[in-house]
């Protein structure tokens, strides 16, 4: 049949309610529904309601008694004039001591319910109904509390919290960690955040810098650091044409992180397709610093390797950019890249290299001095980064993406190494 093993809606309950009132057999009512008898009578005795009422004139008594009884003035009202039996307050049932109940024989088979009954509007013993909106209304409820609370038992929660803790406490997320152990964890990871939220493992919300929430960034007056006059030609709009004359040339977007103010300064070159980042220390935040990096991966890569990767580079308007020319030529003369510029305070054109930079903030907070950091601390620190799994990537790793584009060869030669799964770490710890 089309309905089996599916669940009732409320226009079946009413057509089994309205069977019943007819006097309609649970296989006459099963056939019109397409669903097995036994169904139907499960379901009219997993929802029958009690009802203690009488009939037209008569109180509610199901003493076995009740007809021949005389005894009266169970409630102390000597004024009273009439039986306890067809007293209205009940006295008969609370108070006698001769009290015996009765229950109708023709409950005790199908249909089990008074609703078709012939003697229901005379009879005053306990009625037994089939109620389509109250048995509605039941299963609503059952189906909303299965949907609630702890489905977990204490071992699988151990099981859980010692595979799960350790590796929040590294920085992971849990949509990382289930990526990579997923036939372990069988659990949905929005039902992980609910395990976390409610305190079930030793890890916390606060172990998680993603669900804690940010405050607002205070706006800052609108300025430039460069002079104009090395944008020209170089413009987010210029960038924009550039892109529709040549599509799919790979971008790469370029930015500075601070620590200190006259500190070091980091400089991260971000692949936006693969969305693997590099980084480097230095010294002073310079124009001639960002040069002298981009010459050595010149000498390392190749020229053809690095005008391979970085054809489209984009910046912001930091004076650490102001010299475009040497980054695009080399010593000869011969282009290598093209330079643009963002809109001056719009780091949302270069959404890509700022959402990453959130992920080295959790291994350098914002504010931390970066004098006590060498380019092999930041190595390390990329390398884990780049093994971090992403959703947007097909759960892949900006290593794994990048690899399949241009080979683990050119990842070596940038220094870049994978780290596995269960090792990354983006936490400070990693740096200590």
């Amino acid at each position: 049949m089309e309905n089996r093993r599916k669940h009732l809606t409320y226009e079946e309950r009413l057509i089994i309610e309205q069977g019943l009132g007819e006097r309609d057999s649970f296989k006459g009512i099963g056939h019109k529904l397409g669903k097995d008898p036994t169904t139907v009578a499960k379901e009219v005795r997993n929802h029958i309601q009690f009802r203690k009422t009488g009939s037209y004139g008569r109180a509610f008594n199901d003493c076995m008694i009740r007809k021949d009884c005389t005894i009266r003035y169970l409630c102390g009202k000597r004024e009273c004039k009439r039986n306890c039996s067809f007293c209205s307050l009940r006295s008969c049932t609370t108070l006698c001591s001769l009290y015996r109940k009765k229950v109708c024989q023709r409950l005790l088979k199908p249909p089990y319910v008074c609703n078709g009954c012939k003697d229901r509007i005379s009879c005053t013993l306990e009625k037994r109904i089939y109620s389509a909106a109250r048995a509605q209304k039941e299963y609503e409820q059952v189906r909303s509390e299965s949907r609630q609370g702890i489905q977990l038992t204490e071992e699988d929660g151990l099981r859980l919290d010692a595979l799960i803790t350790p590796l929040i406490k590294k920085g992971q997320s849990l949509h990382h960690i289930c990526v990579n152990h997923m036939d372990e964890i069988m659990v949905d990871e929005r039902t992980l955040y609910n395990y976390v939220d409610m305190g079930l493992f030793r890890a916390r919300n606060i172990d998680m810098p993603r669900v804690v929430r940010m405050g607002k960034r205070k706006r800052k007056k609108v300025q430039f650091k460069v002079d104009k006059k090395c944008r020209i030609g170089r413009t987010y709009q210029d960038f924009l044409k550039f892109m529709e004359e040549h599509p799919g040339l790979p971008v790469v977007e370029m930015d500075s992180l601070e620590g200190r103010t006259a500190g070091k300064v980091m400089l991260t070159l971000h692949f936006t397709v693969a969305q693997l980042m590099l980084a480097f220390i230095r010294d002073a935040n310079t124009s001639q610093s960002v040069i002298d990096i981009f010459n050595q991966l010149y000498r390392e890569l190749k020229p053809a390797v690095f005008r391979k990767l970085f054809q489209v580079l984009l910046g912001d308007n930091g004076s650490e950019f102001s010299n475009p020319s040497a980054i695009e030529f080399d010593a000869e003369g011969i282009r290598r890249a093209w330079v643009f510029y963002c809109d001056p305070q719009a780091p949302y054109q270069k959404g890509a290299a700022e959402n990453n930079h959130a992920l080295i903030r959790r291994i350098i907070p914002k504010g931390t001095s970066l004098d006590g950091f060498t380019q092999e601390d930041i190595v390390l620190m990329m390398n884990h980064i780049n093994s971090y799994r992403r959703p947007n990537l097909g759960d892949k790793s900006p290593y794994e993406v990048f690899a399949c584009l241009y080979g683990e060869d050119t990842l070596k030669k940038m220094g870049v190494e994978l780290i596995p799964p269960d090792e990354v770490t983006l936490h400070p710890s990693l740096l200590k």
